[in-house]
């Protein structure tokens, strides 16, 4: 799919600042327009939560934000589909011809138009600083920029076997209905398998954790037989 020619022809960069992503101003006539707040609803951690709070900015400003949600979702799904992908992306004998290639095949799998540019011009930007193998995170906190802009709040169930939709439904209302959940917030909830909780759940709503694990109770009574004896 993408060329690799090796040959360690380019240096990684230094720069650790992140380059405004060029976007072009929509159309305006004659009459006043009201401002768009452009800034990031949250807060993200990280280089790539750098780039995808400057991509979100980019995409608010250029009216895109829409299409650019649903093209950086395709990209994610890809990584998905393609864990070669990312291997490729963190390999260090990229040229400039070989990440113009990978540029040009992202876009195609995007599925939307790019009517602005804005995701031809951040994956340049990305290129340019040799910060391709940052775009998979990128699309993870992207995401998260999505969901809190549209008041989302991601749920995740773990279990020690997978769930049915019947008992993540049953789930979904109690956590809707606790107080740390402010009112107008949409729940999404996802359910993930991790076999060394033994038996229970561990739900995860934002930044909180509930455990209700086996395993949890079982290190809490070693620990308790422990400072015993």
């Amino acid at each position: 799919m993408i060329s690799r020619q090796a040959a360690l022809r380019i240096p990684r960069a230094s720069a650790i600042f992140v380059p405004k992503i060029p976007t072009r101003s929509p159309q305006t006539c004659c009459y006043a327009t009201a401002s768009v707040d452009s800034k990031p609803p949250i807060a993200l951690s990280g280089l790539d939560g750098t780039y995808a709070a400057a991509l979100y900015t980019a995409a608010v400003k250029s009216q895109t934000l829409d299409s650019t949600a649903k093209a950086i979702n395709e990209l994610k799904n890809l990584y998905h589909r393609d864990p070669k992908l990312g291997i490729i992306l963190q390999a260090p004998s990229l040229n400039a011809e070989d990440k113009s290639a990978i540029i040009v095949e992202l876009q195609k799998h995007t599925g939307v138009p790019d009517k602005e540019n804005v995701i031809k011009n951040f994956m340049k930007t990305l290129a340019e600083y040799n910060r391709l193998n940052l775009l998979q995170g990128v699309c993870e906190k992207f995401g998260e920029l999505i969901s809190a802009a549209r008041g989302e709040i991601e749920v995740t169930v773990i279990s020690a076997m997978p769930l049915d939709n019947r008992t993540l439904g049953r789930i979904e209302a109690a956590v809707s209905k606790s107080s740390f959940i402010g009112q107008g917030k949409k729940l999404k909830v996802k359910n993930t398998v991790k076999n060394e909780i033994i038996g229970g759940l561990v739900v995860e709503v934002g930044d909180r954790t509930i455990d209700l694990s086996v395993s949890s109770r079982v290190a809490k009574m070693n620990k308790l037989l422990t400072d015993t004896l």
